[in-house]
């Protein structure tokens, strides 16, 4: 009986390594922000800037007003997809992916179900589709309108309702670089004239995720969709990519042809935004967040952007505009850098804030006391 070789083994640097340059953290990429996002699967958007920020880190030639032109020109969208979160995407990609997130989106709802007696939940939809395509509404607007045809319902419940039911998007001004306004909502059908297509099979989505974030297990799509039962999109795919394991003996699934660079490879510096999808899209994070170093960029219910040492989670890090002529960028390490590593990220902070701050006459970068526990 012949027996199946193992599958190869991928240490913790060969995976980070491999992320980053799909995550176009490696090396700087000459590519369209439309591409970009494209390629990413779109980007974490809780607030306005993080997409921003996101793509400054990874674009070489980026400016900002590119990805607002894209949101003005209805090109990108801000609406809850992944992980039932808010997320700056094509418009083309969230017309596909809302569906396929729709199970992650209705989870969320089932926590509320007890603010909602008595409500028709397609009623509900239909009164406040008509409401927000009659002209766009902000959150409390919405909840209030509600609220009049189910005056005993619990008002957030039917706001959380409305967005699980419907495809809602934050229409601009919302997250347009600089010139952000408050949060109003249309659906995206109105917003962007087409109709959400049929929810898709999730192979083709598989693929584009190992593409963006992989080498991964089926645990680390379902932890960055916030669906789960999709072993058998990666059992159907299974003759064609190819397998390996991690370090704790996890199947790891890839595409064929994806790079995977020598683990050796130099990581540069990099900043990101708070809740970068790099750091919340696998079910084992310790590809880039040091077990030590875990929930380490949260306090409370506060996120802190983060900044990456050779390639993993290093510290936290703000922009500071507080002086109209220096623009700062604060750094504070979670351990002690050496004297390169310390010239490294404080050339790259220099290089994010020009990009991030162009109008300033100078820019300081302040390192803050160590971070150690």
């Amino acid at each position: 009986m012949t027996k199946t070789p193992s599958a190869p083994v991928l240490s913790r640097h060969a995976l980070n390594r491999a992320t980053l340059d799909r995550q176009l953290l490696l090396r700087r990429t000459r590519m369209s922000a439309a591409a970009a996002l494209t390629h990413l699967v779109g980007l974490q958007a809780q607030n306005v800037k993080p997409p921003y920020y996101a793509l400054a880190a990874r674009l070489d030639g980026f400016v900002p007003e590119e990805l607002s032109d894209l949101m003005s020109g209805r090109a990108a969208v801000r609406a809850v997809t992944m992980r039932s979160t808010v997320h700056t995407l094509t418009a083309d990609d969230l017309l596909t992916l809302r569906p396929l997130t729709q199970a992650a989106i209705d989870r969320e709802l089932r926590a509320f179900r007890k603010g909602l007696g008595g409500v028709d939940l397609d009623r509900l939809a239909a009164v406040a589709r008509a409401y927000v395509e009659d002209e766009p509404r902000t959150p409390a607007q919405l909840r209030a309108e509600l609220a009049r045809h189910w005056p005993d319902a619990d008002p957030q419940s039917l706001g959380i309702a409305a967005r699980a039911r419907l495809p809602l998007v934050q229409v601009t001004p919302r997250g347009l670089w600089r010139r952000s306004g408050r949060v109003a909502l249309t659906t995206a059908e109105h917003w962007l004239g087409r109709p959400l297509v049929a929810a898709p099979a999730p192979d083709a989505v598989v693929e584009r995720y190992l593409a963006a974030f992989g080498p991964a297990s089926v645990q680390d799509m379902q932890a960055w969709a916030g669906v789960t039962r999709l072993r058998d999109a990666f059992e159907r795919l299974r003759p064609r990519l190819r397998t390996f394991r991690d370090e704790n003996g996890v199947e790891l699934f890839d595409l064929p042809d994806a790079p995977r660079p020598d683990p050796e490879t130099p990581a540069p510096p990099r900043f990101l935004p708070e809740f970068d999808n790099l750091l919340l899209s696998h079910a084992d994070r310790s590809r880039v967040v040091p077990a030590e170093y875990k929930a380490r960029t949260w306090k409370s219910n506060q996120a802190f952007c983060a900044f990456l040492v050779d390639g993993f989670l290093a510290g936290v890090w703000r922009l500071d505009e507080t002086d109209s002529d220096t623009v700062a960028v604060v750094v504070e390490a979670f351990g002690t850098l050496t004297e390169t590593q310390r010239a490294d990220v404080e050339d790259e902070a220099v290089r994010t804030a020009r990009v991030l701050a162009p109008g300033a006459s100078s820019y300081d970068v302040r390192f803050g006391a160590v971070i150690d526990g």
